[in-house]
């Protein structure tokens, strides 16, 4: 359990800012608090699921493996950042694995808990419902872009949706080739040849602090490419 009052934390995420004091109680006392460093498994993929898991601070990243060792990152999260929804509302087993970017702790909220507060707290219910509505967008557009897209393309459109409004992108020290490889879905080789490409042709500027958008319509003109 938990030794500190985490309901004033609780409260900031949209899916417990509306519950009322009692079932904030309920659920800091029924709260586990776990620390993970850099590199550790939060959970694997068919262990059981435990429960709902909020970042309080640092990153994760879930994702798919395959028997040959390829990966496919799912999911990326960081503070204030909720996960694990799907194993909570089917009951069976964790569907990714979750390991660590960085040092990262976590508050965890068991999954009877979740389910018991579900029958009573409409607007969890209700956040809930929106919030794995939009990991199924996110999904459908994840299989799109692996469908439709080229490594180039699928590369253009992380670099613009990452990039702050100074067309900048800061890369933590996780943020290796290998890791952009696998959140879209392909092998380092491939987006190193990518990245050469975009540097090569004045769309890019990189270096291993950082990604700065030089041509941003070029950019943009290659993310928009179907295959």
């Amino acid at each position: 359990m938990v030794d500190k009052d985490i309901s004033a934390q609780l409260s900031k995420i949209p899916y417990f800012e509306k519950l009322d004091p009692k079932h904030m109680f309920w659920i800091n006392e029924a709260a586990l608090y776990r620390t993970f460093e850099e590199g550790q498994q939060v959970f694997l993929e068919g262990d059981p699921c435990v429960g709902l898991y909020i970042v309080e601070s640092g990153w994760a990243r879930a994702v798919k493996r395959s028997p040959s060792g390829r990966e496919q990152a799912i999911r990326f999260v960081g503070p204030g950042d909720v996960f694990n929804e799907v194993g909570v509302m089917t009951g069976g087993p964790n569907l990714v694995t979750v390991e660590a970017l960085e040092s990262l702790n976590l508050i965890i909220i068991q999954k009877d808990v979740i389910l018991d507060l579900l029958d009573s707290c409409p607007s969890l219910a209700k956040a809930l419902i929106q919030n794995l509505a939009q990991r199924i967008n996110y999904a459908m557009n994840l299989v799109v872009g692996l469908s439709l897209h080229s490594v180039e393309s699928r590369l253009a459109r992380f670099i613009l949706s990452q990039a702050k409004e100074n067309n900048h992108l800061d890369r933590k020290k996780w943020t290796t080739q290998a890791f952009i490889a696998a959140q879209i879905g392909t092998v380092p080789v491939v987006v190193n040849r990518a990245f050469c490409a975009f540097v090569e042709n004045n769309l890019i500027e990189l270096t291993r602090e950082h990604i700065r958008i030089l041509d941003s319509p070029g950019l943009q003109e290659i993310a928009s490419i179907v295959e």
